[in-house]
C-alpha cells in the first residue's frame, strides 16, 4: 500500500477514533483496568505459600497485610482466598467493558467507511463502472469493510493491551529474579523469528484469497442478474463448472491460510513449554539452593504462561492483520479513484430552460484513445423533436450520455441555452432533463416510491397525476396493494410494458425541459407501445426531445434527423430531404423496410414507397 493510502485511512481512522473519543477513554481505563488484575491475580499465591503456609518472614513490600495472621492462619488463608475471587470478579468487569467498547468502536467504523466509499462511489464517472465488476465492488464494501473492523480495530486495540500486559510482565519477572528472567527470555528471540517468517507466508496468502473470494462475488453477481439468459440458455451446469473451479481455488488458498495460521499457534505452544520447562527447572534449583521462595517461583511460573498467552494472541492477530493489510488495500484502491470535478465554484443553477442544444465540433473517447464521437456539430432549437439514427456504436448513447454530464467532451464544447453545460450544476441540469430509456430500470420498492424517485417531495396527488398522464394509473390500481405495492428487483414482477410506463410517469413527474428518450417503445406489446406513444407525444408538447431511434416508425413527424456512422455526423435533415438525397439515411430506411417486410428494396417496392415518399 502506497504512503498515500496509508495516510487516507489514517485520517479516516482518526476521524472517527476522534468523535468516539469519549468510548475510546472508557475502553482505555478498561484495559488498564485489567491489566492491573492480571498483574494482581498471582500474588495471592505467593502470601499463601510462602508467609502463611511456610512462615517465611514479611518482606517490607508485604508487611502491612502482617497483621492478618492474628485471628490464626486459617482465617488468613480464607481472607487471602477470597482475594482470588475479588480479582477474578474485576478482571472479569474490566474484560467485559473491553470487549463491548472495542467492538462498539469498530461497528462503527465499518459505519462510517460504508458511508466514506457508498458516497465516494457515487462521485466515480461512469467510466469506472464501465471498468469494474459490481460484484467485486459489494464484496469489497460489505465484506471488506466487515474484516477491517474485525481486525483492525478490535486487533489493534487488543495487540496494544497485550504488549503493554508483555512489557509489565517483563518488568515484573526482572525485578523477582534477573537470572531466572534471562533462562525464560532465552526463547523469545527464536519466537519472534518463527512469526515473522510466517507473518509473511500468511500475508501473501490472505491477499490471493481475498482476490478470489472477490472473483467469486463478481461470478455470482453476474450470473444472478443473467439467470434468465442462463436458463434460456440451458447452461446451468456450465456456469455451476466455473464457480466450483473459482470456489475450489478459494478454497485451497483459505485452507493454506488456516494451515500456517496453526502453525503459527502451535509454534507459540512448542517455544511456551520449553520456555516453561526451562524456568521450572532452573526456579527449583534456586529455591532449593535457598536464593528464591517457592511463592516467587509460583509466581513467576505464573506470569511466564500468562506472558505466553498474549504472545500466542499476537500470533493470532499477526495473521489477523495481514488479512486487514489486504482489505486495507482494496479498500484504498477505491477511495484513492479520484472523482472527476463536475461543477465549478462559478456553476449557475439550471431552472426553466428553453432547450436549445448546441455540439461545437465535439470528440470523444472512453479513454482508450479510440474515438467514439469525431468533430460532431449540429444545433437543436428549442421545442424542436429531433431523431438520432444509426447503426450500433456509431455513438447515440454517447450523445445522448455527454447530455447528461456523465462524461466530460474530450474537444469541443457543448451548451444549453447558450450556456456551456460545464457551467451548469451538474444536478439541477439533471433535474431539468427528463430520461427514459429502453431499459426500464426500477428499484425493488412501492410504485409510490419508484414513480417519486423523479421528486423525492411529490405529494400523492401528483405521483397519481403523472401516472394517469403516463396511462399506468389503471393497472396500478388493479394491483392488491395499489401505489404502496412492492414491486420485484428491477420490476421483475412487471410485464416490460408496465415497467415502460413506470419509468414514464418518472419522467413526467420531474416536469423537464429536455427530454431524452431511447426508443422506449421497442420492447414492448402493441398496446403498451400505443399508449407510451400516446404519453410521449403529450409530454413533449413545447419541450426539446432528442429521441435515440432504433427502428424507422413515423420518422416523417420529427423536425430534423441527425445520421451518425462510426462516430460521425454523416446527414441531418428532415425524413424527406433525407431520403431526397438518397445518402445515408436513404440506404438504412430501405434496409430497415426490408428487414422489416422481407422484401427486397428493388423493383416495383423500390418504385412506388419511395417515388410517394419523395414526393
Amino acid at each position: 500500500m502506497s504512503r498515500q493510502q496509508q495516510a487516507n485511512f489514517r485520517a479516516i481512522i482518526k476521524d472517527h477514533l476522534w468523535r468516539e473519543r469519549r468510548s475510546v477513554a472508557f475502553s482505555m481505563l478498561s484495559m488498564l483496568g485489567l491489566l492491573l488484575t492480571e498483574l494482581l491475580s498471582p500474588w495471592p499465591l505467593k502470601i499463601i505459600f510462602d508467609y502463611i503456609l511456610l512462615d517465611k518472614p514479611w518482606t517490607p513490600a508485604f508487611a502491612w497485610m502482617a497483621g492478618i495472621l492474628a485471628n490464626g492462619k486459617t482465617t488468613a488463608v480464607v481472607i487471602v482466598s477470597l482475594g482470588i475471587l475479588l480479582i477474578s470478579g474485576l478482571r472479569s468487569a474490566f474484560s467485559y467493558y473491553q470487549d463491548y467498547l472495542f467492538s462498539r468502536l469498530g461497528y462503527q467504523l465499518v459505519y462510517t467507511l460504508r458511508r466514506e466509499l457508498f458516497a465516494h462511489l457515487q462521485q466515480l464517472s461512469l467510466s469506472y463502472y464501465s471498468r469494474a465488476r459490481t460484484g467485486e465492488l459489494l464484496n469489497r464494501v460489505t465484506s471488506e469493510a466487515e474484516v477491517f473492523k474485525d481486525v483492525l480495530v478490535e486487533s489493534v486495540l487488543n495487540s496494544g493491551a497485550q504488549i503493554l500486559t508483555i512489557l509489565s510482565m517483563f518488568a515484573i519477572l526482572l525485578w523477582l529474579n534477573v537470572r531466572l528472567s534471562l533462562v525464560a527470555f532465552a526463547t523469545l528471540p527464536l519466537l519472534f523469528f518463527s512469526l515473522a517468517y510466517i507473518y509473511r507466508k500468511i500475508k501473501i496468502s490472505a491477499h490471493k484469497q481475498r482476490q478470489r473470494e472477490g472473483k467469486i462475488a463478481a461470478r455470482l453477481s453476474e450470473v444472478l442478474s443473467s439467470v434468465t439468459l442462463v436458463k434460456a440458455f440451458g447452461r446451468e451446469q456450465y456456469e455451476q463448472d466455473r464457480f466450483d473451479e473459482e470456489s475450489t481455488q478459494t478454497l485451497e488458498e483459505g485452507i493454506r491460510t488456516e494451515r500456517m495460521a496453526a502453525a503459527a499457534t502451535r509454534t507459540v505452544e512448542l517455544i511456551r513449554a520449553i520456555g516453561v520447562w526451562g524456568t521450572v527447572l532452573f526456579g527449583a534449583l534456586l529455591v532449593l539452593k535457598g536464593q528464591m521462595t517457592p511463592g516467587d517461583l509460583l509466581v513467576f511460573t505464573a506470569y511466564l504462561n500468562d506472558m505466553y498467552k498474549p504472545l500466542r494472541n499476537l500470533a493470532k492477530i499477526s495473521m489477523r492483520l495481514s488479512r486487514a493489510a489486504v482489505s486495507m488495500q482494496r479498500l484504498s484502491d477505491i477511495l484513492d479513484t479520484e472523482p472527476e470535478t463536475w461543477n465549478s465554484e462559478s456553476a449557475v443553477v439550471a431552472t426553466n430552460l428553453q432547450g436549445e442544444i448546441v455540439f461545437d465540433r465535439v470528440s470523444f473517447d472512453y479513454g482508450d484513445g479510440k474515438e467514439v464521437l469525431k468533430d460532431i456539430s449540429f444545433t437543436i432549437t428549442p421545442g424542436q423533436h429531433v431523431a438520432l439514427v444509426g447503426p450500433s456504436g456509431s455513438g447515440k448513447s454517447t450523445i445522448a450520455n455527454l447530455i447528461l454530464r456523465f462524461y466530460h467532451a474530450k474537444q469541443g464544447r457543448i451548451t444549453i441555452d447558450h450556456v456551456n453545460i460545464e457551467n451548469y450544476e451538474r444536478e439541477t441540469l439533471r433535474r431539468e432533463i427528463g430520461v427514459v430509456i429502453q431499459d426500464a430500470l426500477l428499484f425493488g420498492a412501492s410504485i409510490r416510491e419508484n414513480i417519486a424517485y423523479g421528486k423525492p417531495d411529490a405529494t400523492i396527488e401528483e405521483i397519481e397525476e403523472a401516472a394517469r398522464q403516463a396511462y399506468a394509473h389503471d393497472f396500478i390500481q388493479a394491483l392488491p396493494e395499489g401505489y404502496d405495492t412492492i414491486i420485484g428487483e428491477r420490476g421483475a414482477t412487471l410485464s416490460g410494458g408496465q415497467r415502460q410506463r413506470l419509468c414514464l410517469a418518472r419522467a413526467i413527474i420531474k416536469h423537464p425541459s429536455i427530454l431524452l428518450l431511447d426508443e422506449p417503445t421497442s420492447a414492448v406489446d402493441i398496446e403498451s407501445s400505443a399508449l407510451i406513444h400516446t404519453a410521449v407525444d403529450r409530454l413533449r408538447e413545447g419541450k426539446t426531445t432528442l429521441v435515440i431511434a432504433h427502428h424507422f416508425a413515423d420518422l416523417e413527424n420529427y423536425d430534423q434527423i441527425l445520421v451518425l456512422r462510426q462516430g460521425q455526423l454523416v446527414e441531418q435533415g428532415t425524413h424527406a430531404e433525407l431520403l431526397r438525397r438518397q445518402g445515408e439515411y436513404y440506404r438504412m430506411f430501405w434496409q430497415g423496410r426490408m428487414d422489416e417486410v422481407g422484401a427486397s428494396p428493388y423493383g416495383s417496392f423500390y418504385d412506388g414507397p419511395v417515388e410517394e415518399e419523395m414526393r
